[in-house]
């Protein structure tokens, strides 16, 4: 008899301090230090400005670096997942509300785009019981489009390069309102109860 010896495989717990992990928690400490060199700039500095915008690009390139981690070496997490949008969220909001402060983007695009993002993000906890909603290939596309305009807007660019920005962001604000129906939708399908 095989039945009383044999087991269920176990299948190895991933730690919740891991290299993945720990470059989100590395972008939630750049954010303060992100919006102390746009205040410095106060976005008329071109000097302070490239340093803001670098520290940005630096922060958002954490993000691929670490789910690029995360998936290849098995460490992924329900922290991890829950975390790594609030990390993002915290980045570029701080740089939406202050490029907003300081007059280079519309107050209305700030609102509507942090509306979407506190809302996706109180609709994880919502369903945090019923399942993880993992960020989408749309959600990525979305991430990329504001990370692109708003390091559009961060670097001091000439007066031809620097009207391209506003189409970016525009871009960025439709893909940033179609995923969150996606994801509105994804949670009301977790949340209904299953026969």
């Amino acid at each position: 008899m095989t039945g009383a010896t044999e087991s269920t495989p176990v299948v190895p717990r991933v730690p919740v301090l891991n290299a993945a992990n720990a470059l989100t928690l590395l972008r939630l400490v750049l954010v303060p230090v992100f919006m102390a060199m746009v205040v410095v700039s106060a976005m008329t500095h071109a000097s302070w400005r490239i340093v803001a915008c670098l520290v940005f690009v630096f922060a958002s390139v954490t993000d691929l670096v670490d789910g690029w981690i995360a998936r290849r070496f098995g460490l992924v997490t329900s922290v991890g997942k829950v975390a790594d949008p609030i990390a993002d969220k915290a980045l570029t909001g701080a740089a939406l509300v202050l490029l907003s402060w300081y007059d280079w983007l519309p107050w209305w695009v700030t609102a509507v785009i942090l509306a979407r993002e506190l809302g996706i993000t109180a609709l994880r906890f919502w369903v945090i019981r019923h399942g993880v909603i993992a960020a989408s290939r749309g959600g990525k596309i979305k991430t990329a489009l504001q990370i692109l305009a708003i390091t559009w807007y961060l670097w001091p660019m000439p007066a031809a390069l620097s009207a391209v920005g506003p189409w970016i962001m525009a871009a960025a604000v439709i893909v940033t309102v179609v995923t969150g129906f996606d994801y509105v939708a994804q949670a009301l399908r977790l949340r209904r109860p299953h026969p």
